[in-house]
């Protein structure tokens, strides 16, 4: 009994009846790390959220070395067009998941170093060709063979053409987040590829690694880190209203975990909704677990189910529209208009017709219109 209790207690976007069980979350997005190498040093993770960011799973120190490699590029690369720190964020999640868990310096140094497993034909990590010794152990750490190194996982060989000295220390090293991020840029831009063009961003990625289920999770994990940096314009919005906002947005790519998050970001679901979707492995949020989050940066503690969200605050009731919304105003959507009780889906308004969401399973924390959902069932102003 006590088990029934507590998972009732943390689903934050399902309808008491389950007649009207309509969740409002996403599953997991696929797996992170690449299956070209397994890392053999730090624990991986879901974790490494950047406060504030422009994407929720990158920590900010990674974030500045991709955007920083953006604008250095062109100097090694003139002919290059179309790089962008997404392009980097995408390889550099499949590669290493940012290189969460460890410590990374200011001046980029990321330690405990990452290292791949020794590529010796042992089909760990999925290895399955000898890759003889070439630097020593100078950047891999072994003279028994080859692995890769890095957040980015560049093999020694493929540094040693493309590694540049990006934070002005008078060394490249892959093990530094400015100098990996400036290699993978030049790598990618090959010759002068034109990376805004589809087929030969896919090009670039298939050169990085060569399979094609590689070059599909790399270039999803572009587009969500694309779609994260698109954010609205808070200019006129101030105080507690953007601190909210920007607290959901910085959650942007984060999977919807059923029953996931709370006041501290996001966590652990739980098994299972209406449609079967399990939460247990996901770290992440639900509907209600963001909006949960986003106030609680705010100062303003709110109850973890969407329906009781709605009793918190000014009602803004759903016959004035979607245009009486202001940005900060949590905005519903019901199975029933008019009965609270039946209301599936919460999220906060941003402004210019949007909200910040964790829509449903199979989704990721994103922006959507308020038109998206159906069932406008009005909003609840706190701020």
């Amino acid at each position: 009994m006590r088990t029934t209790r507590r998972r009732m207690a943390r689903w934050g976007c399902v309808v008491v009846l389950l007649l009207f069980a309509a969740v409002c979350c996403a599953a997991p997005v696929g797996n992170a790390i690449s299956a070209y190498v397994a890392l053999e040093t730090g624990a991986q993770d879901d974790g490494g959220i950047a406060e504030g960011g422009t994407a929720a799973d990158i920590p900010p120190r990674m974030l500045t070395a991709y955007k920083k490699a953006v604008h250095q590029v062109g100097k090694h690369v003139p002919k290059c067009q179309g790089m962008r720190w997404p392009i980097l964020a995408g390889i550099a999640k499949v590669e290493s998941n940012h290189a969460v868990g460890r410590s990374i310096a200011e001046n980029g140094d990321i330690r405990p170093k990452v290292y791949g497993v020794l590529l010796n034909e042992s089909g760990a990590g999925g290895n399955t060709t000898v890759f003889p010794d070439t630097d020593g152990g100078k950047w891999d750490g072994t003279s028994q063979g080859e692995r890769a190194v890095g957040p980015f996982q560049f093999l020694p060989s493929t540094w040693e053409g493309v590694g540049k000295d990006a934070n002005s220390d008078k060394a490249a090293d892959p093990h530094n987040a400015d100098d990996a991020a400036l290699g993978a840029a030049i790598y990618l831009c090959g010759g002068g590829r034109d990376l805004t063009k589809r087929a030969q961003l896919k090009a670039a990625i298939l050169q990085y690694n060569h399979s094609n289920e590689y070059v599909a999770n790399v270039l999803g994990w572009i587009d969500q880190y694309t779609a994260a940096a698109k954010n609205p314009d808070l200019k006129n919005v101030t105080g507690k209203v953007r601190r909210v906002i920007e607290a959901a947005l910085s959650q942007q790519g984060v999977p919807y975990s059923w029953g996931g998050g709370n006041a501290k970001g996001p966590s652990t679901g739980i098994c299972c909704s209406p449609g079967g979707k399990s939460g247990a492995n996901i770290n992440g949020f639900d509907c209600s677990g963001l909006t949960l989050y986003a106030y609680a940066k705010g100062g303003i503690r709110l109850p973890r189910i969407a329906a009781a969200q709605a009793g918190v605050g000014q009602r803004i009731p759903a016959s004035l529209g979607t245009s009486a919304l202001k940005p900060g105003d949590l905005v519903f959507y019901a199975t029933a208009p008019g009965r609270d009780s039946t209301i599936y889906h919460v999220g906060i308004y941003v402004g210019s017709g949007q909200m910040i969401n964790a829509p449903r399973p199979g989704t990721v924390v994103r922006l959507d219109s308020v038109n998206t959902m159906s069932g406008f069932a009005g909003g609840a102003r706190l701020l």
